[in-house]
């Protein structure tokens, strides 16, 4: 079934403010140009425009025109009052499957408590529609705040957006939002990413395989520009045959340790292999394992997270820290304050772990 014309513009205006094309603030198209630009009927781009305003995307001004709107435009319903100890927060987390997820939630846990939060979790699994289903639930149910590690996916979902645009006390974990002013904190991707390939660089290992899922958001994308920056630095070039970048698909339909199997089995002269998170790395040692059968031919592997291999070299964040300075940016927004920014938190390279 072909999709209803006024729902492809709603897309297409939702996507630039996604993109950044529209700001806050910034007009957009008039009925009478969306007609044209769409060749639909002028009842079906004003139809388009009242639903994005319906949904608190877009505010009209008489006499003016419909703009992207603005956190203060928020309505009162959205309106934000100072909270102090017994706020009820939310924390929306993607998975629990590494140690990382695991001892960031006891983080955040532990930090929310000792600020007397009411603590609500949710766990997406890598679920965009669940995401948004659970921050739209926690809205219904009078949530003063919320703690949200995004999904693995190139765009933010309209109802992160929408947190932001009407000023709900949002941080986000991990990710933040390059045209959106909010809160965020994340670890040093590009720092740690550089210090890890630097070290085998410094080892002789120039044949590196980059690892990592599609650069699709801020942390996959920083961390290859970390990648890059230890080859700048060294005046190396950088040879992207050598980058084996997965598709979230392959991974979600288990097809991963195949495809990184496949491609290691077409560069036998790759010295190393760093992947861009644990659970790459966890393939990575079951495919290096499979396609060189002799353990003093086979590549280093390094990671960036902690892969729980034995010898495995990686780049540790801080995950009590991030948690802490979660809560007490939510804490900030909770007391009425607003100045976003991003925080970025420092990270640890293992070269010799146990």
């Amino acid at each position: 079934m072909s999709q209803p014309l006024y729902k492809r513009i709603q897309d297409d205006i939702r996507q630039q403010i996604r993109l950044g094309e529209l700001r806050p603030g910034d007009i957009v198209p008039s009925e009478k140009e969306l007609t044209l630009r769409y060749g639909v009927s002028q009842i079906t781009s004003k139809n388009a425009l009242n639903g994005l305003v319906e949904e608190g995307l877009l505010v009209r001004h008489r006499g003016k025109g419909t703009f992207v709107r603005l956190p203060e435009e928020r309505s009162d319903a959205a309106a934000v009052h100072p909270a102090g100890p017994g706020a009820t927060i939310a924390l929306v987390l993607p998975t629990m499957k590494t140690k990382v997820d695991q001892r960031l939630l006891d983080s955040l846990e532990k930090h929310a408590s000792a600020a007397q939060y009411e603590l609500l979790i949710r766990i997406t699994r890598e679920s965009q529609e669940q995401e948004s289903r659970a921050i739209q639930r926690f809205r219904e149910r009078g949530v003063q705040g919320f703690i949200v590690f995004p999904v693995e996916q190139e765009n933010y979902n309209d109802a992160i957006l929408r947190l932001s645009l009407d000023r709900v006390p949002l941080v986000l974990v991990d990710r933040f939002l390059k045209e959106i002013r909010t809160y965020s904190v994340s670890s040093d991707n590009v720092g740690g990413a550089r210090e890890a390939i630097a070290a085998l660089l410094d080892e002789g290992r120039s044949r590196i395989v980059y690892l990592s899922t599609e650069i699709a958001n801020t942390v996959t994308e920083e961390r290859a520009k970390g990648c890059e920056a230890a080859y700048m630095e060294r005046g190396l070039p950088i040879d992207k045959t050598l980058w084996c970048l997965l598709s979230l698909q392959t991974i979600a339909e288990g097809r991963a340790l195949e495809e990184i199997a496949r491609f290691l089995g077409e560069r036998k002269e790759a010295t190393a292999v760093f992947a861009a998170n644990a659970e790459l790395a966890r393939y990575a040692e079951k495919a290096i394992r499979s396609v060189w059968g002799d353990e003093d031919t086979r590549p280093k592997l390094a990671a960036f997270d902690d892969p729980d291999l034995k010898g495995v070299p990686f780049v540790g964040q801080l995950e009590d820290e991030i948690g802490r300075i979660a809560v007490e940016l939510l804490k900030e927004q909770l007391s009425g304050s607003f100045e976003p920014r991003h925080v970025v938190v420092p990270v640890q390279y293992h070269p010799s772990p146990e």
